[in-house]
């Protein structure tokens, strides 16, 4: 039976009267063979959605069922790649089309030529299964890159290949399943990217992903395998500050997804990217990155796509073991994508518009998340961090609210820290996380207890002032008592000296979680003392004309992370200044 195309309404194209379509099947549309997902049936129309741009598209054109759904093409040569929303890898197409995606584009999604070098891991007469690692290849010179069993191929070895250099395309394996039958095994494999991949068991998120970054290691931590929501409006740093957490967390691999965002933006993002050095090895941050750039300009359904991509390659990777963090920005253009497609095919709108499905959309995203025993027996991890844009910085709005109700870390980016370049912006009256509970045994165990004891005395700091500041500006600040201008001085020291922190100096671009410790007990040392000296009836003007609180403040920049006993130096700084006021 011909399928051909009835009508076309933007990414949305109906074919009327067919009966051999399966829901979410792929499908190529046209004489340009664009790519469609088919996404709704009933008995006059079957409904598809096209990633790619249908201009030009005509009534009448063919459409081709292809009986598999939606997939990513997984295997080495990923990682330092760039692909666009539906996995084109962007840097080939340039080199083939030059500067705009031509529809139908038609490119090897992984180099086929190229040779690898392979270490087999298993030997004939092994059974192997779903998952299981059967060889390794040097990917990047930082990561390794962990051959697995393609689901629906398990069974036992009847010959496997030497060790030594082959194609991806090359059999390195053939497995013979209890049924008999044979298959064959290369380098890659398919995967639906809207079905999370399977492990044997979700385990409890109880390490942190340690970032260097002192207002969320300190202040909001968010642990491995876990969620955050990151929103914030225009030119409050979203985007920074997710290159920053990109560049010093301890994940293994990161998978940055730039959904929707301006193209002239996109395009700084991915020069930074391939510029900067991982800290932790000097070599280049894109030899463990995989990038998804799907800019304002390119097909609307290509961009809701781009977040499925991204989680099912980060998935792929965390199945080998890794540690993987996933960047999306911003979900708040994915919620856009699905609501002008939604209006498109003519559903009840939700709240401002939005489909009613979007709650559930949300969920599954962040669902993906998590710290696994994969199929192999290794520990791996997948951790969200999404940004979100609510237009005019109303976090009230749905995606916002909905995000809140699935993520358990909340980083609320503030215009007003942002504009008076306090970075990282995020507000710590709005903020909030859910794991401290979580990870409270491990910060114990490997930082100290006290930790958590100094983090909960700046947190009430902090409250406190909050309340204060209320009086303040009705008022202002001179009708004071000393001891509460001594929260105010000491809360300004926590903000200044503390939580803002400068990604271009070399000691506080990173501050590993010793040192955090030793600033905040350094501070809450110059509370305590400075209370006294205020209780022995010396007035708070003596105290803020000795220039100890601001000396505190530039510890960070004063005290390199490799010469921590500095600070004792600046316990008896305190005790000299304090002890010198008459």
């Amino acid at each position: 039976m011909n399928n051909k195309v009835y009508s076309i309404n933007g990414p949305v194209v109906k074919v009327k009267n067919a009966s051999n379509f399966q829901i979410m099947e792929m499908v190529f549309v046209g004489k340009d063979r664009l790519l469609g997902e088919v996404i709704s049936i009933s008995d006059d129309f079957t409904v598809i959605q096209v990633y790619e741009s249908t201009v030009g598209l005509k009534p009448g054109e063919e459409i081709i069922a292809t009986g598999e759904s939606i997939s990513v093409t997984l295997g080495p040569g990923l990682l330092t790649n760039i692909f666009d929303g539906i996995q084109r890898p962007l840097k080939q197409i340039y080199d083939r089309e030059g500067q705009f995606i031509k529809a139908g584009t038609d490119v090897d999604i992984l180099d086929f030529n190229k040779s690898w070098d392979v270490h087999f891991t298993v030997k004939v007469g092994d059974q192997v299964e779903f998952g299981q690692i059967f060889g390794e290849i040097q990917e990047t010179s930082l990561i390794k890159h962990r051959l697995l069993v393609p689901k629906g191929k398990d069974g036992v070895v009847k010959s496997i290949k030497e060790d030594g250099s082959y194609k991806l395309k090359d059999v390195l394996m053939v497995v013979e399943d209890k049924y008999g039958n044979t298959h064959e095994l290369n380098m890659i494999q398919r995967w639906p990217i809207k079905k999370p991949r399977p492990t044997k068991e979700r385990l409890p998120l109880s390490i942190p992903l340690v970032s260097g970054q002192r207002v969320i290691d300190t202040m909001f931590p968010i642990a491995k395998g876990g969620t955050a929501g990151v929103p914030g409006g225009f030119g409050t740093g979203k985007t920074m500050m997710q290159h920053q957490f990109a560049k010093w967390c301890d994940a293994d691999i990161i998978v940055y997804i730039g959904c929707g965002e301006r193209g002239n933006e996109m395009t700084q993002t991915l020069e930074e990217f391939s510029e900067l050095i991982d800290p932790k090895s000097n070599k280049p941050l894109i030899e463990r990155t995989v990038l998804i750039a799907n800019t304002s300009n390119m097909p609307v359904a290509a961009r809701e796509a781009s977040i499925y991509t991204g989680v099912a390659i980060a998935e792929y990777y965390r199945d080998m073991g890794y540690h993987v963090a996933v960047m999306a920005d911003s979900t708040s253009r994915w919620a856009e994508a699905l609501r002008e497609i939604s209006g498109r095919l003519e559903e009840m709108p939700a709240e401002e518009g939005f489909p009613a499905y979007l709650p559930s959309r949300i969920a599954q995203f962040y669902e993906r998340a998590g710290y696994m025993n994969t199929m192999s027996d290794l520990r791996g991890s997948v951790s969200i961090i999404g940004a979100i844009s609510p237009q005019g910085s109303d976090f009230s709005e749905p995606v916002t609210q909905n995000t809140k109700r699935f993520v358990r870390c909340f980083w609320a980016l503030d215009k007003e820290l942002a504009y008076a370049r306090h970075y990282a912006a995020i507000n710590w009256n709005l903020s909030y996380s859910e794991y401290i509970n979580d990870l409270s045994k491990w910060y114990n165990k490997q930082v100290g207890v006290e930790f958590l004891e100094s983090r909960q005395k700046f947190i009430q700091i902090l409250a406190e002032e909050n309340k204060l500041m209320e009086i303040v500006k009705l008022i202002g600040k001179d009708v004071l008592p000393d001891n509460q201008k001594l929260i105010l001085e000491i809360a300004r020291v926590i903000r200044v000296g503390y939580l803002q922190q400068n990604a271009f100096h070399k000691d506080d671009t990173f501050v590993p979680l010793e040192k955090q410790l030793m600033m905040m007990n350094l501070i809450l040392y110059l509370q305590k003392e400075a209370t006294r000296i205020i209780k022995q009836g010396k007035a708070f003007s003596l105290l803020v004309k000795s220039n100890v609180f601001e000396k505190v403040i530039k510890i960070k920049y004063e005290v390199p992370n490799d010469q921590l006993v500095l600070f004792d130096n600046y316990y008896k700084m305190i005790d000299e200044a304090l002890h010198a006021i008459k």
